[in-house]
């Protein structure tokens, strides 16, 4: 009988691959279809054997430290607990269940377009349900169109204060010299907005200033709102009722990692101060992550031991207590006299985030999820224009 190999060493070669004479002897097509599938699906379960192991209930996957889940991916309804609706919410009502609490922006003049299109949103997927006042800030007085359009928005009241100057010029014990080297230097590294003293001054001013306005001495919550953003879907509850019923100080949406260039010396100046302060390090703190050296060991090895993982302020609702107390008070002076917002580009995203991580139960620090304010928030960087 001629065996297999002979039929493939006197047959020529293109007409074995082209199927033709060999095809004579081969099994059935029906049989041929069923073994060709067979074969593919047994090379795909092989690779897929090395792509992901047998899961085992309980026990973690034994995944590289680079690899998490994406807890944006997963829908999550309202938070647990009493929530407070909108009942009894009307703007003239002195007895309503708000409590001392404000929506809040710093913002130009120039802005108020965009100003008018971040108040459109929010008044129409939230605050036209509970009527929380805005406090608008800015370093020179508004004018009476920007006042009257704002207004227009809101059934709720609106506040408008100037910045005193002792709290946004830069302070007298910044070397201008220095600092215009300084602005150079960084420039020649590519940090944005590095020249730009009014920047150095804004980050400054959302640091450590804001709060000591006369105008929030009664206030003790805040919500940031920038111009330029956009909240997509209704949220139907108090957020700020929320966040006080349930001892929650501090409110984020996203993480984001700083460019470690702007922010050398930020972690060891906070060092400095951890070491003559060892009493304002809370026992339920956040070391680990603001001091995590695995998924940005880049970011945590040029930024000098910080992992430059921060909270992204432009969006924060905040109990002002915490950048009322003496821990963060002290903080914020140290640093302020080390020089880092003018010399450096340090920015009140990684300074607030710090000071939470080190001197706040992160218990108290309270992710706002989906169908409450993350997936409702969208914004450009309107930081770049200070």
């Amino acid at each position: 009988m001629t065996s297999i190999f002979h039929v493939f060493r006197d047959q020529n070669p293109d007409e074995v691959f082209a199927g033709k004479r060999f095809s004579s002897m081969a099994f059935p097509k029906p049989l041929r279809y069923l073994v060709a599938f067979s074969i593919v699906l047994c090379t795909f379960l092989f690779f897929q054997s090395f792509r992901s192991g047998p899961s085992i209930p309980g026990k973690p996957e034994n995944k590289p430290s680079t690899e998490f889940k994406d807890p944006n991916n997963d829908l999550t309804g309202e938070p647990d607990g009493v929530l407070w609706r909108a009942d009894d919410y009307a703007p003239d009502n002195p007895n309503s269940p708000r409590i001392n609490a404000t929506l809040l922006s710093l913002v130009r003049n120039s802005e108020l377009s965009g100003m008018i299109q971040s108040m459109q949103d929010l008044e129409r997927t939230w605050n036209h349900k509970f009527n929380y006042p805005w406090t608008f800030f800015n370093d020179v007085p508004f004018l009476e169109e920007f006042k009257a359009r704002t207004q227009a928005q809101t059934k709720a009241k609106c506040h408008y204060h100037v910045i005193p100057k002792e709290h946004w010029e830069v302070p007298s014990w910044i070397n201008e010299a220095l600092m215009e080297e300084s602005a150079t230097m960084l420039k020649e590294q590519g940090i944005q907005y590095a020249s730009l003293v009014s920047y150095h001054q804004m980050c400054r001013w959302n640091s450590g200033m804001f709060y000591k306005h006369p105008a929030l001495a009664n206030t003790r919550y805040y919500w940031r709102v920038e111009p330029k953003v956009h909240f997509f879907c209704d949220v139907d509850y108090d957020v700020f009722r929320y966040m006080d019923d349930y001892n929650k100080t501090y409110g984020f949406t996203i993480n984001l990692y700083d460019d470690p260039k702007s922010i050398p010396t930020l972690w060891p100046e906070t060092e400095k101060f951890l070491a003559a302060h060892p009493e304002y390090l809370h026992e339920n703190n956040a070391m680990d992550w603001v001091t995590d050296s695995e998924r940005r060991p880049a970011h945590y090895k040029k930024a000098n031991g910080y992992s430059t993982c921060h909270f992204w302020s432009n969006f924060e609702i905040a109990n002002l207590d915490v950048w009322r107390s003496q821990a963060y008070e002290d903080y914020f002076n140290h640093l302020d006299r080390a020089g880092g917002f003018f010399y450096e580009r340090w920015g009140d995203a990684p300074v607030h985030s710090i000071a939470l991580g080190l001197f706040e139960d992160k218990s108290k620090i309270h992710w706002c999820v989906y169908q409450e304010v993350s997936n409702l928030f969208k914004g450009e960087y309107a930081d770049m224009r200070w």
